[in-house]
C-alpha cells in the first residue's frame, strides 16, 4: 500500500480558503510522508499563492461554474450557486480524479478533508472528514434547525429575546440570536446559503468520519460541549486553526502595523477590524470614528480603501497630526492580536476573528452583521464574558457608545472582570497547544484519520 492522498477541498468564498489552508499546511507539516492536493477555484489560488508551503501540498483548480473575480459583474449569491450546481453534478468527483492522476505515482485521494460547505464530499467513495470554520454554537442551531423552526416559526419577531432553555447547548442564546431568520433572512444569498446549510446539517451527522471545530477543548461550558458531542459524536476540537503547528507562514506586514504597536503602551491601543466581507452602514462608520476619535485612544483600524472617503472630514488628518490613529486597508490580525500595545477589539464577530481574540487575550465589542455572528457576539458577551455587544437593545454604533466601550474595555472599572477572564482564556488556549494539551492531542488523532492507509 503507497503513501496517503488527502485532497483538502475549499469552498472558495468569503473567509473560508484560507482557513483550509491553514489546516492543510499543519497536516501536511504533521505527514510529510503523505502527499497533499488542494482543491480551490482559480481565483481563489491565485490569492492564496504568496505563502510558501510544504512540499507535499500541491495546489489543483477546480471549475467555478461561471464567471469568477472582483471584477466579474454576477453578483456573489449566483457565483456562489454556480459553483455549487457543477460541484454537486459530478465536477467535484471529476477533480479528486484528476488530481489522482496528477499526484506522484498517479496515486488516487484516499481521503477527502473538505469544508463542511462542500458536504457533496460525502458522495467521493473516500472517507470525508469535514471541516466546519464558523462557530460552533452556530452549526449546533444548524443540526437542530428543524426542531427550532418547529419551536418558533411564525413568532420569531415576538419571541426575539426568548432564552433557548429547551434546546440543549443552545440555553444561553436568544432567538434573536439564531442564525437564520430575523432580518438578515432575505433575498437571494440567504436563499443559496439556506440551501447550503440545510445540506451540511442533514449530510454532516449522517456521512462525515470526522469533523474538525475551530475551537480548543474547554472553551464552552459543559452543557454546550455536551450538545455538540451528541450531535456530532465524532467531533475533533484542534484550533484555533492559525495556532496549529505549521499552519500559518509568517504574514508580512505592507503597512507597518507591527512597528506602530511596538511604539505604544501595554494594552492602551484599540484594534479595530470587519473582516473581509461584513462592512458597517456609511452612518455607523462615521459614528465609530467619531466615538474612537472621542475616547481619546490611540487605535489599528483595518479598512477596505474603498471606505475611506465615508469617514469625516478631516478624520485622517487629525488622527496623523495627533500621531495616535493608524488607518490601514489591511492587517496581519492575529499578529496584531497578540501583540502587547493592543488592549481592545472592536469587531464583527466573525469566528475567526472571534478565536483570534480570544487567542490574544483581548477583550471585544461586537457588532454583528449575519450569518453566526450573532450567537458569536452573544458567546463573547454571556458565555465568557471577555467583552459587550452592540446588539439590537441598544441600536448600531453610536459615538457615545463607542468611546463607553473602548473606555470600559481598555481601563474601566466595569471592564476590569472582562480584562481578566481575557487573560485567562488566553492561558487555556497557550495550554490547549503544548505537546500533551487538548487540541494538540485532538490534532494528532486528526492526523490518524486523515492519513489512515485503506
Amino acid at each position: 500500500m503507497g503513501s496517503p492522498h488527502v485532497a483538502v477541498v475549499a469552498f472558495p468564498f468569503s473567509s473560508h480558503a484560507p482557513k483550509l489552508l491553514a489546516v492543510a499546511r499543519a497536516l501536511a507539516t504533521a505527514a510529510p510522508s503523505a502527499t497533499f492536493s488542494f482543491l480551490s477555484t482559480a481565483g481563489s489560488l491565485e490569492r492564496l499563492r504568496g505563502a510558501a508551503v510544504p512540499g507535499n501540498l500541491r495546489f489543483v483548480e477546480v471549475p467555478t461554474g461561471g464567471g469568477e473575480g472582483d471584477d466579474d459583474e454576477t453578483p456573489a449569491w449566483r457565483r456562489m450557486e454556480l459553483f455549487v450546481e457543477v460541484a454537486e453534478a459530478g465536477g467535484l468527483k471529476q477533480s479528486l480524479e484528476a488530481a489522482g492522476a496528477a499526484a506522484p505515482g498517479a496515486a488516487r485521494v484516499s481521503c477527502v478533508v473538505g469544508d463542511a460547505f462542500m458536504s457533496m464530499a460525502a458522495d467521493a467513495g473516500v472517507p470525508w472528514v469535514a471541516v466546519w470554520t464558523g462557530g460552533p454554537c452556530a452549526l449546533l442551531a444548524h443540526l437542530r434547525g428543524d426542531a427550532l423552526r418547529e419551536d418558533i416559526v411564525g413568532h420569531a419577531a415576538s419571541r426575539g429575546d426568548e432564552l433557548l432553555s429547551s434546546h440543549p447547548g443552545l440555553g444561553s442564546f436568544r432567538v434573536r440570536d439564531l442564525p437564520f431568520g430575523g432580518a438578515n433572512a432575505s433575498g437571494d444569498m440567504h436563499r443559496v446559503m439556506s440551501l447550503l446549510l440545510h445540506r451540511v446539517a442533514q449530510r454532516l451527522p449522517r456521512a462525515a468520519t470526522a469533523v474538525a471545530l475551530n475551537a480548543f477543548p474547554g472553551l464552552f461550558p459543559p452543557e454546550v460541549s455536551a450538545a455538540l458531542a451528541d450531535a456530532l459524536p465524532d467531533s475533533l476540537a484542534i484550533g484555533p486553526y492559525h495556532l496549529l503547528p505549521g499552519a500559518v507562514a509568517p504574514a508580512g506586514d505592507p503597512h507597518g502595523c507591527l512597528a506602530w504597536l511596538d511604539r505604544r503602551p501595554e494594552r492602551a491601543v484599540v484594534y479595530v477590524s470587519f473582516g473581509t466581507v461584513a462592512a458597517p452602514p456609511p452612518d455607523e462608520l462615521r459614528e465609530l470614528a467619531t466615538g474612537l476619535e472621542a475616547s481619546g485612544a490611540p487605535f489599528l483600524w483595518s479598512l477596505r480603501e474603498e471606505s475611506w472617503p465615508l469617514l469625516p472630514l478631516g478624520f485622517l488628518d487629525r488622527a496623523g497630526a495627533k500621531g495616535n490613529g493608524l488607518l490601514v486597508p489591511w492587517a496581519p490580525q492575529a499578529a496584531v492580536l497578540r501583540h502587547p500595545a493592543v488592549g481592545a477589539f472592536v469587531a464583527h464577530s466573525g469566528w475567526g476573528s472571534v478565536v483570534e481574540g480570544v487567542s490574544g487575550g483581548v477583550p471585544m465589542a461586537c457588532r454583528p452583521f449575519f450569518g453566526d455572528q450573532q450567537m458569536n457576539a452573544r458567546a463573547v458577551a454571556e458565555l465568557w464574558r471577555v467583552g459587550t455587544s452592540f446588539d439590537d437593545d441598544s441600536g448600531p454604533m453610536t459615538r457615545v457608545g463607542v468611546a463607553a466601550a473602548v473606555a470600559s474595555l481598555l481601563s474601566g472599572e466595569d471592564g476590569a472582570p472582562m480584562r481578566a477572564r481575557a487573560r485567562e482564556l488566553q492561558a487555556e488556549v497557550d495550554e490547549a497547544f503544548q505537546p500533551d494539551g487538548g487540541s494538540m492531542i485532538n490534532f494528532r488523532k486528526f492526523v490518524e484519520i486523515v492519513c489512515a492507509r485503506e
